[in-house]
């Protein structure tokens, strides 16, 4: 009675951050997806008579410092930062599962390379390996997608490793080859699904952090043209603002990412926890 009492308020704790993490999923879909078509408004209009006027009916976020409507830029630039994101985060998966698979699978030479060259990039800064890699572009969305898929597939193919090669020893894998089964059908018939809900727990968790690598680089003026509204380019833009005593530049944009990522992490997390409950910590990017 004591340990299901105790179980309770935990479970119930649960159920609430899942909940709140789906309505903010679902509004932030909704922003993205309605407001801008609804809107019909240009989110680079420029209004100087209206530049840095605090929140109002007008303009519920305020104007930044040329008088475009907060709210709206906001709205875009989190559209922008989750495209980033949601691409970034498939593109990576899919390599790394596909690396982190071949490398289980086949063992041997093959997994000593490829294990090799993930422990090679693996010693180099996340940031730093993507600030490099959009270095050699022009500004744009594209550099910083596969930027941040470049630098973020390693964490996956370890997990996927680690599950194929956990698959392996099971008994329906060694009756599998027992009954003629080639490697290659093994792989893909048996290990693959095996290990598709720990890529797609992996995807969903690296969304948050691509996000906050576009806006690191954003901020840095390395990934985004600064003309276009991206999170991170709204809070860089901001910090002038921010230092003459006009807050709302900074706070409304930096609300858009956390509370978006921290939703997006909510969900993965309760994820996490049913499919593999004894081991949280192996699946953190």
């Amino acid at each position: 009675m004591a340990e299901t009492a105790l179980a309770l308020p935990g479970r119930t704790s649960r159920r609430v951050r899942v909940t709140a993490s789906v309505t903010v999923v679902v509004a932030v879909a909704l922003a993205v997806l309605v407001v801008p078509p609804l809107a019909q408004l240009d989110e680079q209009a420029v209004d100087l008579a209206a530049k840095l006027r605090p929140p109002s009916l007008a303009h519920p976020f305020g104007t930044d410092d040329v008088g475009r409507d907060l709210l709206l830029r906001c709205v875009y630039g989190l559209r922008v930062s989750l495209l980033v994101g949601l691409v970034a985060a498939l593109t990576a998966t899919v390599v790394g599962t596909a690396t982190g698979a071949l490398a289980g699978a086949f063992g041997g030479w093959p997994d000593r390379i490829v294990m090799r060259v993930v422990d090679t990039l693996s010693s180099v800064p996340h940031l730093l390996l993507g600030i490099f890699i959009v270095a050699m572009f022009r500004p744009g969305v594209w550099p910083v997608i596969i930027s941040v898929a470049l630098t973020h597939w390693i964490s996956t193919a370890r997990i996927v490793r680690s599950e194929v090669l956990s698959l392996r020893t099971r008994p329906f894998i060694d009756a599998a080859v027992s009954g003629g089964a080639s490697r290659t059908r093994v792989v893909v018939r048996h290990l693959l699904p095996g290990v598709l809900p720990q890529a797609g727990l992996a995807a969903v968790l690296m969304v948050p952090h691509a996000m906050w690598h576009e806006s690191a680089l954003s901020f840095l003026g390395l990934g985004l043209p600064a003309h276009q509204a991206s999170l991170g380019n709204l809070v860089q833009s901001a910090r002038g603002s921010l230092l003459a005593g006009d807050w709302w530049p900074t706070l409304f944009p930096g609300l858009f990412l956390i509370i978006p990522t921290l939703a997006l992490a909510g969900l993965a997390g309760a994820w996490r926890d049913r499919i593999n409950p004894r081991r949280k910590s192996e699946l953190m990017l």
